[in-house]
């Protein structure tokens, strides 16, 4: 799910900008479409790419303006739905995407919905497209060593933390939906105190809190903000915030998507945890995990070894 929020962050951590003028030249009409009841085939799966129109509030269903889908149908634009809302997650109007398009003799949905690039249409003269290829890490691959600066002023390195697994999150300390940064420092405090009070789980484990918003959350009002949610006991957790150029290599190895648009910011959700060798181990995507589960992966990626 992305909700837009009220901090405006400039867009210099794109990766690769194409910028297109002239006039629009808009997709001739398709051909005749497939007829569903001749061609559909019970359980048949299909590769669908696109880029979407329309999301609902209810998230049940998306429009997507997709490209001709093989042995199936016609390039055409068309709402289709999700069985799992969450399919959704982190996804807006003018993103593109990659799905598949499951097909059988009474319905039709979309799963395993991947983001490839967010499009910006720049005026009624040409389009900007801003594209951030998909980079993102998979378990055993080692994270590279980006670095943060700590609520005590210090750079802080990925690597500093090796010999511990890491798990990190987003956030930004004017976001004010409380089921975005406010629930994932709450989540990280409910974890931190589940390791902590366990007396036979592993102890070498740090939690990072990392902000996108580096004109704004400086390292006194990080220090203040993460009070708020650990009280005066820093052991184990600490807040940070990445400059431009740090976010613009991490995103997309965690498939963080954040993007300035009328003014304000809108984000996903990602939530990292790193073995004690600073390979990636698992990656909790929106907000639906639980304290316990996040534990649970931090007590194995603390005893995990290299691969």
């Amino acid at each position: 799910m992305t909700i837009p929020c009220p901090k405006v962050w400039p867009l210099t951590w794109l990766l690769v900008v194409t910028f297109f003028t002239g006039c629009d030249h808009p997709t001739p009409p398709p051909a005749t479409p497939a007829n569903p009841a001749t061609n559909a085939v019970a359980g048949k799966t299909y590769d669908l790419h696109g880029i979407i129109q329309a999301i609902p509030p209810d998230r049940k269903n998306v429009t997507i303006k997709h490209d001709a889908v093989a042995d199936y149908m016609p390039a055409m634009t068309m709402e289709l739905p999700v069985h799992d809302t969450n399919e959704l997650a982190g996804l807006a109007p003018n993103d593109e995407i990659a799905c598949k398009l499951r097909v059988t003799d009474t319905e039709d949905w979309l799963e395993e919905v991947r983001f490839i690039a967010h499009h910006i249409t720049a005026s009624s003269n040409g389009v900007v497209t801003i594209h951030v290829p998909s980079q993102q890490l998979q378990p055993g691959e080692p994270m590279p060593d980006f670095a943060v600066t700590g609520e005590d002023g210090r750079r802080w390195h990925f690597s500093d933390f090796h010999g511990q697994a890491l798990a990190f999150t987003f956030f930004f300390t004017a976001c004010p939906l409380p089921e975005f940064c406010p629930r994932m420092n709450k989540n990280l405090a409910a974890t931190r105190t589940l390791l902590q009070s366990a007396t036979n789980g592993p102890a070498n484990w740090q939690l990072l809190s990392i902000s996108f918003d580096s004109e704004f959350d400086k390292p006194e009002l990080l220090g203040n903000y993460g009070n708020f949610y650990r009280g005066a006991d820093t052991n184990r957790w600490l807040f940070s915030v990445a400059d431009p150029n740090t976010l613009a290599g991490l995103a997309p190895k965690v498939g963080l998507n954040f993007w300035r648009e009328s003014g304000t910011i809108s984000h996903n959700l990602r939530t990292v945890v790193l073995d004690a060798q600073g390979n990636f181990y698992k990656q909790f995507e929106g907000n639906s995990w639980t304290a316990e589960e996040l534990a649970q992966a931090i007590r194995e990626a603390a005893v995990s070894h290299p691969r």
